[in-house]
C-alpha cells in the first residue's frame, strides 16, 4: 500500500527543470508528489490538461514522466531526439502505476569517454544527464575531472606538474590512462584542459547528484608514474604500451590509493562508489594465485582510509577477455578478498558472455547485468534484441539476482533500439520483443500517427540485423571490408573470404532491403520525420546494406583476380563506388560527419600547441589508434562517417586496387608497397584530417531513394 504526500517533494524543482528543458518553457501543467512505497515506484494520472506524477524519488518521477510521454503522447526522448518535444497539451490518462524490477541502472564504460564524449561541453552533458534521468540511470560512470585529481594527488606525493602532464598524455586517451593501460600517449596534456574540465566535472556532478544519482568515480588501479617510486615498480604491457605498477605489499600502494581518493573527495566530492579495474586486459604481474587478492586488499585498505563507506565497482571484463588466466578458482579467490558489502560486480558483456551463469551469480556478491554490444564506436547497426531480454529475464530469475542492469557500451549514439530495450527492462519485463516491445518503441520514436510501414520496417530489422543470435558481435569477429585494413592475403584463399562475408548475412537479404524500402517510403510520405530519428534510421539501414554490398563486391574482385589472374575492368570501379555513395549519404546527417567530431575537439584548444594535440587525438583514435606503423589497434574504432569513408578508407582501398596486378605475380612485393602507401595515407590523415564532404541537395530522403534504387534490387549477396 502506498501513500501520496500532499506537499511538494524536495526534488520537485529538479524534475520541473527537466520538464522545462524537454518540453519548453510554455509546457502544459505538471505536478509532482512524493510516493511512500517499499520499492521504487511511480504513478501518473492526467486529467483536464494537468499531469500528476507521484514517485518515490526524483529518478522514478523522471521515468514516470517519460513513460507517460511515450505511452500517451507518443513522444520519446532518445539520444537523437530534437527538443523541445512537440507536446502542447496533456491528453487524459487513467492512473497508471509501475514498480521497478531492479533497483539500479548503471551507465557507461570507461572507453565511452574516449570514443563518444571526449570533447563534450556543458550543453552536451546537460542533455545527456537529462537522457539519463528520463531512463532512470542511478549509477553513471563519471570520469570528468579525474586528471585534476591525479595532478593534485601526485604533486602532493612529491612529483612536479610537468612530470604529471607527460604522464597523463593526450585528452582523447584519458580513459585508458585511468584504467592503467598507457601513460604519456599521445600528449602532452594541455594544462588548460585540466582547469576547464575540473569546472565542467563539478557542474555535471552537481546535476547528476541533484537527481539522486550515485556517480561512480575512478579509483587507484596500482598504475603510477615511473618517477614516483624508482626501482620499486614492475612493468606490464597492454597492446604494446608499457606501464608501471606498484607491488601491493609496498606501503606506498595503499598510500597512493588513499591520496587519490582524498584529492577526489576534496575536488569533486564523493558518493562512495569507486570504479577500479586493476587487471583490465592485463594479467597480473605475479602469477601466484594469491596475488590478485593481495591487490584487492591493498586497494581497499587505501580506499577505506580515505572513505570508510567506500564501495568498489569492479568490471568482470577480465574474467571473460582473459579467461585462460582467470580460472574459476582465481576469480573466486580475488572476489573473496573483498567483503560482500564493499563490492559491486559489473557483468560487463552479459548479453554475449555472461559471467554470472559461469560463476554462480558471483556467490553472495552484489552484481549488475550489463549489455556492452558496441566496441570502439562502430556505427554498423547490429544486435540481438530478443537474446538480450531473454538473458535479462534469466538473470532476474536467479537466487542472487542482479541489483540492477547496465548499459556498458564503449560508445553511445549507435543502435538505440538495443540500448532503449535494455534500459526498459529495469521497469518492465518483456517477453516477445517483436510483439510486446517494438510497437511502443516505434510509436514513441515516430509519433501516434506513425506510418504502419515503420513498424513493419522495425519488425524486419528485428528479423535481420537485430536478430544476430548466432553471431559473436566483437571486432575480431565482425569486421566488414569498408573499414578494414587492405591486404593481399585473401588472394590465397578466396573460398574462405566468400564463406566469411556470406556469414555476415545470416538473414534473408530481401527482408533487410524490404525494411529499407519501408523506411524510405514512410519518409517520402512524411518528409518532416526525417529531421528527427527517422533520418538517423535511414542512414543506419543504408550502412547495413552498403557494408554488405561492399563485402561482396570485394569478394567478387578477389575471386576473379585469383581465379583468372587478372583484374576485372569494371570490378574496381563498382567496389569503390560504394564508398562514394555511402560517403555522400552520410554527409546529410551532422552526427555522421567526421568534421563534427574534430570541430568539437578544436573548441577546447587555447593556443596552437594545444590545437595540435587535440586535433591529433581526434584523428588518431578513429584510424591508427597508436601509430601509423603499428597495426595492432588499426581501425578498432572505425566509423562509417562522411569524410572517413571517402577521405580515409577509400584511398586505402584504391591503393590496394592499384597494387592488385603486381600482387597476382609477386604478392610479397605488392604487400610491402601497399604497407608503405597505407602508412603514407595514415600520416597524411593525421597531418591534414578528412576532406569536407559536400552535403547533397536532395537530403537524406532523396539520397536514400537514389541508393535504394541503385543497390536494393540488384545487389543481393
Amino acid at each position: 500500500m502506498s501513500a501520496i504526500a500532499t506537499n511538494p517533494p524536495i526534488w520537485d524543482s529538479v524534475v520541473t527543470g527537466l520538464v522545462t528543458r524537454i518540453l519548453g518553457p510554455a509546457h502544459p501543467e505538471v505536478h509532482f508528489r512524493s510516493l511512500d512505497a517499499r520499492k521504487r515506484s511511480f504513478e501518473y494520472r492526467a486529467e483536464a490538461g494537468v499531469l500528476k506524477v507521484a514517485a518515490t524519488d526524483a529518478l522514478a518521477a523522471a521515468v514516470g514522466l517519460h513513460t507517460y510521454l511515450r505511452s500517451v503522447c507518443a513522444v520519446a526522448v532518445g539520444w537523437d531526439t530534437p527538443r523541445p518535444l512537440p507536446v502542447t497539451e496533456f491528453p487524459d490518462a487513467p492512473t497508471t502505476e509501475r514498480t521497478a524490477e531492479t533497483d539500479h541502472l548503471y551507465y557507461l564504460n570507461f572507453c565511452t569517454q574516449g570514443y563518444t564524449s571526449a570533447y563534450w561541453d556543458w550543453d552536451d552533458w546537460e542533455r545527456e544527464t537529462d537522457w539519463m534521468a528520463l531512463h532512470g540511470v542511478t549509477m553513471p560512470l563519471t570520469l570528468l575531472g579525474h586528471e585534476a585529481v591525479l595532478l593534485d594527488a601526485y604533486t602532493g606525493l612529491g612529483l612536479d606538474e610537468s612530470t604529471l602532464l607527460r604522464f597523463l598524455g593526450g585528452p582523447g586517451y584519458l580513459p585508458w590512462q585511468y584504467m592503467g593501460n598507457l601513460d604519456g600517449f599521445p600528449g602532452p596534456m594541455p594544462s588548460s584542459w585540466i582547469d576547464g574540465h575540473l569546472a565542467l566535472a563539478r557542474r555535471v556532478l552537481e546535476r547528476q547528484r541533484s537527481f539522486g544519482m550515485t556517480p561512480a568515480l575512478p579509483g587507484f588501479t596500482g598504475h603510477v608514474p615511473a618517477d614516483l617510486a624508482p626501482g620499486r615498480t614492475r612493468t606490464r604491457t597492454w597492446q604494446g604500451f608499457r606501464t608501471h605498477v606498484l607491488d601491493p605489499a609496498d606501503p606506498l600502494y595503499a598510500r597512493v590509493a588513499e591520496e587519490i581518493a582524498r584529492s577526489q573527495t576534496r575536488l569533486l566530492g564523493t558518493d562512495h562508489l569507486y570504479a577500479i579495474d586493476p587487471f583490465i586486459e592485463m594479467v597480473p604481474v605475479n602469477a601466484d594465485p594469491a596475488f590478485p587478492g593481495a591487490v584487492a586488499r591493498a586497494t581497499l585498505d587505501g580506499l577505506t582510509r580515505a572513505d570508510p563507506d567506500a564501495v568498489w565497482a569492479l568490471q568482470a571484463w577480465p574474467f571473460s577477455y582473459q579467461r585462460d588466466f582467470w580460472s574459476d578458482s582465481r576469480v573466486n579467490a580475488f572476489l573473496d578478498a573483498v567483503p560482500d558489502e564493499r563490492l559491486l560486480v559489473l557483468d560487463l558483456w552479459a548479453e554475449e558472455d555472461p559471467q554470472w551463469s559461469r560463476l554462480d551469480s558471483f556467490g553472495s556478491k552484489t552484481w549488475v547485468w550489463c549489455a556492452l554490444l558496441n566496441f570502439g564506436g562502430r556505427t554498423d547497426p547490429i544486435g540481438d534484441l530478443q537474446g538480450a531480454v531473454d538473458g535479462i529475464n534469466a538473470a532476474k530469475a536467479t537466487g542472487n539476482r542482479p541489483v540492477g542492469l547496465g548499459l556498458a557500451m564503449e560508445a553511445t549514439r549507435n543502435n538505440p533500439a538495443f540500448f532503449e530495450l535494455v534500459a526498459d527492462q529495469v521497469w518492465t519485463r518483456t517477453g516477445n520483443v517483436s510483439r510486446d516491445w517494438l510497437p511502443g518503441f516505434v510509436r514513441g520514436r515516430y509519433g501516434a500517427d506513425a506510418d504502419p510501414a515503420l513498424l513493419a520496417a522495425w519488425r524486419a530489422l528485428n528479423a535481420t540485423v537485430y536478430g544476430a543470435s548466432e553471431l559473436r558481435i566483437f571486432p575480431e569477429q565482425f569486421n566488414g571490408v569498408l573499414t578494414a585494413r587492405p591486404g593481399y592475403a585473401d588472394l590465397g584463399s578466396p573460398g574462405r573470404v566468400r564463406s566469411e562475408v556470406s556469414g555476415l548475412v545470416w538473414y534473408e537479404w530481401a527482408d533487410l532491403v524490404g525494411a529499407w524500402e519501408s523506411l524510405v517510403g514512410a519518409a517520402e510520405r512524411s518528409p518532416g520525420l526525417a529531421d528527427g530519428p527517422l533520418g538517423g534510421d535511414l542512414a543506419d539501414v543504408a550502412m547495413a546494406v552498403l557494408a554488405r554490398v561492399a563485402d561482396h563486391r570485394y569478394t567478387d574482385l578477389v575471386e576473379a583476380a585469383a581465379g583468372h589472374g587478372e583484374v576485372p575492368p569494371d570490378g574496381v570501379e563498382r567496389f569503390l563506388r560504394v564508398f562514394d555513395d555511402l560517403d555522400a549519404l552520410l554527409a546529410t546527417r551532422p552526427e555522421y560527419r567526421y568534421s563534427t567530431w574534430e570541430a568539437r575537439a578544436r573548441t577546447w584548444a587555447t593556443d596552437e600547441t594545444e590545437l595540435r594535440v587535440l586535433r591529433d587525438n581526434a584523428r588518431r583514435i578513429l584510424t591508427v589508434w597508436t601509430t601509423s606503423e603499428d597495426t595492432v589497434l588499426d581501425d578498432y574504432a572505425a566509423r562509417l562517417w562522411a569524410g572517413l569513408v571517402g577521405g580515409y578508407h577509400r584511398p586505402r582501398w584504391k591503393a590496394w586496387a592499384e597494387g592488385l596486378p603486381l600482387a597476382l605475380s609477386d604478392r610479397s612485393a605488392a604487400s610491402a608497397e601497399l604497407d608503405r602507401r597505407l602508412t603514407g595515407i595514415a600520416e597524411r590523415f593525421l597531418a591534414e584530417g578528412a576532406p569536407q564532404v559536400p552535403v547533397p541537395e536532395e537530403g537524406i530522403v532523396g539520397r536514400s531513394r537514389l541508393l535504394l534504387d541503385r543497390y536494393g534490387p540488384s545487389d543481393a549477396p
